[in-house]
Parts: C-alpha cells; sequence; structure tokens
C-alpha cells in the first residue's frame, strides 16, 4: 500500500490561496447580480459581494503588513495613458 504524502502549505501560501478564491468568488456573485432578473436575489448576490470584497481586502492588508503583498506604485505617465484611452473611448 502506498503512503499518503501530505503537503504542508505555509501561512503565505494559504493568504494567497484564498485571495485567489476570493478573486474568484467576487467575479461569481458579481456575475450573479448582473444577470438576476430578480431584484431580492440580485440584491442577496451583491450583499455577498459586498462580504467576499471586504474579505479579499483583509487578507491584502494582512499581507500587506506582513511583507508579502508589495503592489508596485503605478507610473503617472502609464496612469494618464488609461485615462486616456478610456476618455477616448
Amino acid at each position: 500500500m502506498k503512503e499518503k504524502k501530505t503537503v504542508t502549505l505555509s501561512e503565505r501560501e494559504m493568504m494567497e490561496d484564498g485571495i485567489l478564491t476570493q478573486k474568484q468568488m467576487t467575479t461569481i456573485y458579481n456575475t450573479g447580480a448582473c444577470e438576476s432578473v430578480n431584484q431580492q436575489l440580485c440584491s442577496s448576490f451583491v450583499s455577498i459581494l459586498a462580504e467576499e470584497q471586504d474579505l479579499r481586502t483583509k487578507l491584502f492588508e494582512v499581507m500587506s503588513e506582513r511583507g508579502w503583498h508589495q503592489p508596485k506604485e503605478a507610473d503617472e505617465s502609464k496612469i494618464a495613458l488609461v485615462k486616456q484611452k478610456f476618455i477616448n473611448h
């Protein structure tokens, strides 16, 4: 009989997985809200979406505090290019 190998994730890996999961969940709830014909169902999706966004934000904050998530500052010229792109369309 083969031995089962267990994989142990670090705290950082678990948090990274949590963030990826939250991103997927927010996409699903957002789609549900956008496609709901029933207003009560739509409101439920929007409420859950907000909770999922809050959880994602908290995960990012904890990871940032620990130095595990260091987003790069956007260059002002790149921001201007993106703004111009959307203004022109």
